[in-house]
């Protein structure tokens, strides 16, 4: 039925329904339905195949929910809104027909935006005239069907997770084994060869930057580049069109559910980096895409007492008036959408201390928080919290409630600044690599609450943090002003690239040591893609506007680069083989004796084998420590309800650029032990070498090494 037209004699508008919002085929036609309480007229438009228009009067209203139903109109049918209302922007509305806008809740988008003036509110004196139609997205009639087959989630626990953070484009758009016409769409993220990478890596998840119809700015395209990462959403139902490679009618929505399949089916979840706090019609000097002229001052937070502006607690212009029950009704039933029609796992969401501001201050116990407490399908998946915002008080890491989990920016943090050998940093690494229990315990919460992360999309790749003290942003366009600061010497003897031996063994040796300690910390770590591969964005920390060679990975390795990715597949594979590495519960201080020998869940070393106390952590210049994991002790049943027991680790850091000398703790803790990890090593996991109780072994300048005993314990 695509491109149905309604125009022809007889075929009346029907009342409709005001539920569900947006449109919805039914297999004999299109119900039609759209919020706005500020609205005085509201004209459905239909766009045929060959741009021509036919307008519908709504007459049913119910609710502040506009409505019709229109027979023989089906998938494939182009439709946007043009709502009749005030323009009054001293009181917060702009309400003006001559905008063809977006349906908030249209399941596909066909088109983008263009600069085009008639988009912008620019007339002295009033609204400006110029009709936005030809300049604008329109929403697409999608059908429901999809042979979904047995599609059944992964479901995995949260201690055997481990997150790839991924750019649709960005892993795909260069692969070798890709077929170039799917290269940086969902069909090509599904391709074998891709899918192939991810499960031999051992990640479990896949945390896919925003694929929620997102708008490339105007300011961007005028200088040649576009809005890559996609924090700019526009369509919070439609998987963006700029990614689907078989059609924007539509196809995108069958092409990203049959990605989600082909996932499923390796074992691999999908998590969605959402975007709820902003909308990328900007402030009061952006497009009219949407909601700004739907229902301004229903959808988005004014300034108080100064209504013709908006209240930014994001940086990108606008924030979402999360205390307005329309708003919380799109986000809910979005989230929902995305998980029962879509099958998606879980969410990451973007600056999510926005989402608790009802007013001015982080309330975490929010409307929003309550809705995503009691609903029976959104508090059963994986529920990520990017825990800050840019407005006051916006800093909020380990206040979320307890079914959420949080990227630990303070992780990410102190691990960069310990490996650096900034003074002052052992006490809160050891916190940090024992699952953050100072930030998270106080409600009752598990070392899965830490998502913990070294890298992100949002800053240096890993290569890149160990080889430059200073961003290079110059191709963004903004005179390297933007961009997280850094100047934090790694004393790595050059900066950027270099041929030096010397300087690049340092490097690849400070990438290990980051893979390990994120891979042996509690917590879920979170790999972000090509970190595995020595991905490099050639100093640029600040890639939201790079579509190109700068943010898609390099898929032809050096030997160098093999080797790293050889190492990060052991690692993850080490994690995933032993549950006293990615414990469900924090470290108690519980003892486990083996013959007379009581032995603690956890021990910190020093050097020289004896017990840490107070003064040792105190010291400023501690850059060495050696910690024990009992694996005996981990005291928690399988899913069977037999007890876990586990072979038992040693691991020691020097964060010194000198070689550290450690004596290992006496037989109690184990008579003999092999090494399984040296980052000093050019491989990182050498061959076993053992090593007996109370003797000496060196660790490297500035690495880690990992040691292993058999369990005590019968199984």
């Amino acid at each position: 039925m695509t491109g149905a037209h309604p125009a022809r004699a007889g075929v009346p508008a029907w009342s409709g329904h005001p539920y569900p919002l947006g449109a919805t085929y039914d297999g004999q036609g299109t119900n039609f339905a759209l919020f706005s309480e500020v609205a005085e007229r509201v004209d459905l438009i239909l766009v045929a195949d060959d741009g021509s228009h036919h307008s519908v009067r709504m007459a049913e209203v119910d609710g502040f929910v506009w409505h019709c139903y229109l027979p023989g109109v089906g998938p494939g049918q182009r439709y946007g809104y043009r709502v009749h209302g005030p323009w009054a922007p001293a009181v917060g509305h702009r309400c003006n027909p001559a905008k063809l806008l977006l349906d908030p809740y249209t399941r596909a988008v066909d088109g983008q935006v263009d600069s085009h003036p008639s988009l912008f509110e620019r007339a002295p004196g009033g609204p400006d005239p110029a009709d936005s139609a030809g300049h604008t997205m329109l929403g697409v009639v999608t059908d429901p069907f999809f042979d979904w087959g047995d599609d059944r989630p992964p479901r995995r626990p949260y201690a055997d997770t481990v997150i790839y953070e991924a750019h649709v484009k960005g892993v795909t758009r260069t692969h070798p084994d890709v077929p170039p016409e799917l290269r940086g769409t969902y069909a090509g993220l599904a391709h074998p060869a891709v899918v192939e990478h991810l499960t031999s890596l051992g990640v479990t998840a896949v945390e896919l930057m925003p694929v929620h119809q997102f708008v490339h700015d105007g300011v961007l395209q005028d200088r040649g580049l576009s809005n890559y990462w996609g924090y700019n959403t526009i369509g919070y139902f439609a998987p963006h069109n700029g990614y689907a490679a078989r059609g924007t009618r539509g196809q995108q929505v069958t092409e990203f559910k049959a990605m989600v399949k082909t996932l499923h089916e390796a074992g691999l979840e999908v998590i969605l980096d959402v975007v709820y706090n902003h909308t990328a019609e900007g402030n009061h000097l952006g497009p009219t895409l949407s909601f700004r002229g739907i229902d301004n001052a229903s959808y988005y937070r004014l300034v108080d007492g100064d209504w013709e502006h908006y209240y930014d607690t994001t940086g990108t212009g606008n924030s979402l008036l999360m205390r307005h029950p329309y708003v919380l009704q799109l986000i809910m039933d979005s989230l929902r959408y995305w998980v029962t029609e879509m099958h998606v796992d879980g969410f990451r969401f973007d600056l999510a201390a926005t989402l608790a501001r009802q007013f001015h201050e982080v309330d975490r116990l929010s409307a929003f928080f309550d809705l995503i407490q009691q609903d029976p399908v959104i508090s059963r998946v994986k529920l990520i919290a990017e825990p800050w915002d840019v407005g006051e008080g916006g800093y909020q890491v380990g206040n979320f409630p307890p079914l959420w989990s949080e990227w630990n920016g303070k992780y990410r943090d102190v691990v960069r600044d310990f490996w650096r050998g900034e003074d002052h940093t052992l006490g809160e690494f050891a916190s940090r690599l024992t699952g953050s229990s100072d930030l998270y315990q106080h409600s009752r919460r598990r070392p899965r609450a830490s998502v913990n992360f070294v890298t992100a999309h949002d800053g240096f790749t890993l290569r890149d943090l160990v080889s430059y003290n200073d961003k290079h942003n110059e191709a963004n366009g903004e005179g390297n002003r933007d961009g997280e600061s850094h100047n934090r010497s790694w004393n790595c003897g050059a900066e950027g690239e270099t041929d030096d031996p010397a300087v690049l063994e340092l490097r690849a040796r400070q990438q290990r040591n980051f893979l390990a300690t994120l891979m042996l910390s509690q917590g879920i770590p979170m790999l972000c893609h090509g970190d595995e591969l020595g991905r490099t964005q050639r100093g640029n920390n600040n890639a939201y506007c790079q579509d190109n060679e700068i943010s898609w990975i390099d898929w032809r390795l050096t030997d160098e680069q093999r080797a790293l990715l050889d190492f990060t597949r052991y690692l993850i594979a080490l994690r995933a083989a032993h549950p006293v590495l990615r414990r469900r519960r924090y470290f108690r201080g519980e003892t486990v004796t083996h013959q007379d020998q009581p032995l603690p869940d956890l021990v910190w070393l020093r050097p020289d084998a004896r017990e840490m106390n107070d003064d040792d952590w105190q010291r400023p210049d501690a850059h060495t420590v050696g910690v024990f994991l009992n694996g005996d002790a981990i005291a928690e049943p399988d899913p069977c309800g037999r007890r876990v027991v586990d072979d038992s680790f040693l691991l020691l850091f020097n964060s010194h650029w000198e070689p550290a000398r450690f004596r290992l703790p006496d037989a109690a803790y184990g008579e003999r032990w092999s090494t399984l990890i040296d980052t000093a090593d050019p491989d990182g996991a050498p061959d076993e070498a053992e090593h007996k109780a109370g003797t000496s072994l060196t660790v490297g300048p500035r690495s880690l090494v990992l040691l292993s005993r058999p369990s005590r314990s019968a199984r």
